[in-house]
């Protein structure tokens, strides 16, 4: 997995054809893998459908939870699908031994799914230590370049950083804000104890926490015209980023191409 990553509603919950359709125009652009979320739900359906539908990218998960996706189904959906295009992300481990359950699952699918093929959604530094030792890398979601430079350094130079962005086209620092605050995704993750747990780690204040502050939007959005979100790209992939996910729902679909010129 490298350079340029895209994730989009319309790839998790568009009718088939139209999802299909969305991933063959940004293969056809360039985009190196295609990031399928799905909240929390089984999206092996979907990944099926994009991977039969599409001739080279790839398409990961991200993420699959072990919580909720029987082990057995992720091991037979890889057999049957093309080979090294199906990048299994997992994490979702909410449970009192989030690392023993998701060893636990890795252990099941040992010999179904290699480690090259799968990546671990990783914040801290035990479970960037598991993502090194037992797949091909980590994605964190939601992270400063600050952080991009430790977890490289913690994985070593071999494992894969797949780091997920939140971007908003915008140039109004107000506006965007706005925008982030309301969107939804930060202030839900920022209620669970594992992001709010990495938001301290990287020196946000329980405060900034609680508040969204401007500290805690701005440190983790990718935002500005063109040039402004490129140029922040470029520092996440200079502090250790093998791959940035841009959500593409957040820019206009003109920089689509420009984008992949620009980062691919």
């Amino acid at each position: 997995m490298t350079k340029l990553g895209a994730s989009h509603s319309a790839l998790d919950t568009a009718e088939p054809s139209a999802a299909v359709a969305t991933a063959t125009e940004l293969e056809e652009l360039g985009y190196a893998t295609l990031w399928i979320s799905g909240g929390q739900g089984n999206t092996l359906p979907r990944i099926t459908e994009l991977l039969h539908g599409t001739n080279r990218i790839q398409v990961a998960s991200g993420i699959l939870s072990v919580d909720r996706v029987p082990s057995a189904e992720v091991a037979a959906a890889y057999a049957d699908l093309p080979a090294g295009r199906f990048v299994v992300g997992l994490g979702g481990a909410h449970g009192p031994r989030p690392l023993a359950t998701i060893n636990a699952y890795l252990d099941e699918i040992d010999g179904a799914v290699p480690a090259s093929a799968r990546v671990l959604s990783a914040l801290g530094p035990k479970m960037l230590e598991l993502a090194r030792d037992r797949a091909s890398g980590a994605y964190p979601y939601l992270v400063t370049t600050d952080y991009v430079a430790s977890a490289r350094k913690l994985l070593g130079p071999g494992p894969q950083l797949v780091v997920g962005l939140n971007v908003v086209a915008g140039t109004d620092v107000a506006t965007v804000r706005e925008t982030v605050r309301g969107a939804g995704s930060l202030k839900f993750l920022a209620g669970m104890p594992g992001y709010a747990a990495s938001f301290r780690r990287m020196g946000f204040t329980d405060a900034d926490i609680a508040d969204l502050s401007d500290r805690l939007v701005d440190g983790l959005t990718v935002w500005g015209d063109f040039d402004a979100v490129v140029a922040r790209l470029r520092e996440y992939r200079a502090a250790g980023a093998d791959q940035v996910v841009v959500p593409l729902d957040g820019v206009p679909r003109e920089w689509w191409p420009e984008l992949v010129k620009a980062l691919g």
